[in-house]
């Protein structure tokens, strides 16, 4: 096999959905048995440590989490559909690995309203 530049790969990377990337990650993890979050959760606790500054800073992006799906799940993939562009299959997926990441870096807003429309569906989410 031939080796891949770095560039190559992230182009290769772009052109993936976000749950076959995130499924990527996994089988990265278990063949080489290290763990992707590591990294971020020693610069969440490094910046946790940062003081009193950081915690004043406002928050301007927000993560709209899916806790569950509850009993309504065919209305929460619906939902789940309409505020992404995530074809049925990446979906259901996304609502079959609750807690999962509907929406990233988001106006507050806008998750709010993102949320209201799954708790509606019958879901429950949280906005971070």
């Amino acid at each position: 096999m031939a080796k891949l530049s770095n560039d190559e790969l992230i182009e290769a990377f772009k052109e993936m959905s976000l749950i076959e990337l995130s499924e990527f990650v996994k089988t990265f993890e278990d063949v080489f048995d290290v763990t992707a979050a590591a990294p971020v959760a020693v610069a969440a606790a490094g910046g946790a440590a940062g003081g009193e500054a950081a915690e004043e800073a406002e928050q301007t992006e927000f993560d709209l989490i899916l806790e569950s799906a509850g009993s309504a799940k065919i209305a929460v993939i619906k939902e789940v559909r309409a505020l992404t562009s995530l074809g049925l299959k990446e979906a259901k997926a996304l609502v079959d690995e609750a807690p999962k990441a509907v929406l990233e870096g988001v106006k507050k807003e806008d998750a709010e309203a993102a949320k209201a429309k799954l708790e509606e569906a019958g879901a429950s989410a949280s906005v971070k």
